[in-house]
């Protein structure tokens, strides 16, 4: 059948929960899921139908349809993340892929499109994703904000136990204390998600049935840390590490050195601005940098209505031009006020822009991954010195610490 044929009988619109075979198919398809690995994790193809239906029921899920089979399809997830303090509403893309039939038709690209109009109509004025792809969501107008480090402790570089006045109590994945840990910890946490129930099960949904938790208990018997972990082939692999407070990190890592005997490395991630080398006594441990979550502002002027600018000794104003590769809202000359509390406005329009920016540059700018300074000088945009030094006065400097969260 020609291709003008074949695109005449296509169709965009959402999946539902009776779409849930075809939805897991896809999924397996296009990220390589076979029978062997479904074995090694214990799942049959039926057991994972089932457990996609909460996407199904709660996610924003868009497809294009042949007649009936469902051929390319994006979830966009209902969740929340912490923007230095302020709660914003993300749409936490997932679940992409075409089948190779059907590819270079621009289906994902409209799919998009939809994605983004529904998140701005939702209020999501930022989305997340884990990319398969740098290149090709840098062109749809995601970029980089966190990077993950990826450790090795040999035993012997293990730190000595350090005397807490809490205890550690192995417990299930499922204690409620995790949750509660977790929930102070993105709170307290720039660009961390604040998990609701779909977010945990999606965290939660491929590890292994002998994964095991540990908690730890301050001398107060409050929980302020935990470790999602398993042990294997004499090696300890932590999933995730979360303290509130150092005696918390203390003590995990006492729990960890603990297992000296049992094991002769311990492999896992945090990211990159914890230093892990610098706390050990032995510091000389192997550690891989790697990016780790993208990100794009989907609404500009949702976006700046929210976001906590410095406080300023009198009213700022910069007028620049801003470029979208997708969504036609956050293109053209903008004017953005700042007040001395550092509460932001943006109205369009404006005379004499002294900068301009791409939606990827001004995302990852604003999530404060990369610096105005830093970002001018390698040519991510274009500007004069004194609007420069004004973005370095305007946006915060903390360093951002991300959290898992797919």
């Amino acid at each position: 059948m020609s291709r003008r044929h074949m695109q005449d009988r296509l169709r965009l619109r959402q999946v539902e929960p009776r779409h849930g075979e075809q939805f897991n198919d896809l999924l397996r398809y296009v990220f390589q899921v076979t029978d062997r690995d479904l074995q090694t994790f214990g799942w049959e193809n039926r057991e994972i139908a089932q457990s996609k239906l909460p996407i199904l029921r709660h996610a924003d899920v868009l497809g294009w349809f042949d007649g009936d089979k469902l051929i390319s399809q994006l979830a966009v997830y209902p969740f929340q993340v912490n923007v230095f303090g302020h709660i914003y509403e993300m749409g936490g893309l997932t679940g992409v892929g075409t089948y190779p039939e059907y590819a270079n038709r621009g289906l994902m690209n409209k799919l998009m499109l939809h994605a983004l109009s529904h998140m701005r109509d939702r209020k999501q004025s930022i989305s997340y994703l884990y990319p398969y792809s740098i290149p090709y969501y840098r062109r749809k107008g995601w970029e980089i904000i966190s990077d993950k480090l990826t450790f090795e402790v040999q035993d012997t570089q293990l730190p000595k136990l350090r005397s807490v006045p809490g205890n550690v109590e192995r417990t299930p994945i499922e204690h409620p204390d995790i949750k509660t840990i977790y929930d102070h910890f993105a709170l307290q946490t720039h660009g961390a998600m604040l998990r609701n129930e779909l977010a945990w099960e999606e965290y939660l949904r491929w590890d292994l049935d002998d994964m095991t938790a540990a908690i730890y208990f301050d001398g107060n018997d409050q929980p302020t840390g935990y470790l999602l972990y398993w042990v294997a082939e004499e090696v300890f692999y932590i999933k995730e590490m979360i303290f509130l407070n150092e005696e918390a990190r203390t003590g995990l890592w006492n729990f960890i050195s603990a297992h000296f005997s049992m094991i002769t490395r311990v492999k896992g991630s945090i990211f990159k601005d914890e230093p892990l080398a610098f706390l050990l006594d032995d510091g000389d441990i192997k550690e891989t940098i790697a990016p780790y979550y993208m990100a794009r502002i989907v609404d500009i002027r949702m976006f700046v209505e929210q976001y906590p600018f410095q406080f300023q000794e009198r009213d700022s104003t910069l007028v620049f031009k801003l470029h979208d590769p997708m969504l036609e809202w956050n293109q053209g000359t903008f004017t953005l006020t700042v007040d001395c509390s550092g509460k932001g406005r943006l109205d369009e329009g404006g005379t004499n822009p002294s900068v301009s920016f791409d939606i990827p540059t001004l995302t990852t700018m604003l999530m404060g991954y990369k610096r105005p300074t830093y970002l001018s000088k390698i040519g991510r945009f274009q500007s004069d010195q004194a609007s420069v030094h004004l973005l370095e006065k305007l946006i915060i400097r903390e360093r951002p610490y991300f959290s898992d969260y797919f």
